[in-house]
């Protein structure tokens, strides 16, 4: 997928979707209803003189999926690349830390609007509803 998103708290979100491949529109409903969710991680590598922040591309998470295993890469990339430059490399190290620990940031309502497929459930959610 291709396109920028307006992300609450990250850059737009931009680049393909990872982990969706095979699965139909109403399939996709489906699984967005049991739980699924579109995530983004937060990475970030430094030489000794430039830190630069990045995002991931989108990763479909279905339903009993671990979110946090799913980050393990950018998780252990900024673990070991990201420490490095100074003052920002522990900075945006311990921030993208913190996203990807917590299950990266769930993008879920921006996907499907951009797809046209809003979930009455993701809806309901979004909007603060039980």
């Amino acid at each position: 997928m291709s396109g920028k998103l307006e992300s609450q708290s990250m850059k737009p979100i931009k680049g393909k979707i990872r982990g969706i491949e095979g699965v139909a529109g109403d399939q996709l409903d489906l699984e967005i209803d049991r739980g699924a969710r579109f995530v983004m991680y937060r990475y970030c590598w430094s030489t000794i003189m430039w830190t630069f922040k990045e995002t991931s591309d989108i990763h479909f998470i279905r339903a009993g999926e671990s979110r946090v295993a799913r980050g393990l890469p950018y998780i252990l990339l900024t673990l070991g690349l990201g420490w490095w430059g100074f003052p920002f490399g522990p900075i945006f190290s311990i921030q993208s830390l913190m996203i990807d620990f917590q299950g990266g940031e769930d993008v879920t309502v921006e996907v499907l609007s951009r797809l046209n497929r809003p979930s009455a459930v993701i809806l309901h959610r979004a909007m603060g509803e039980s």
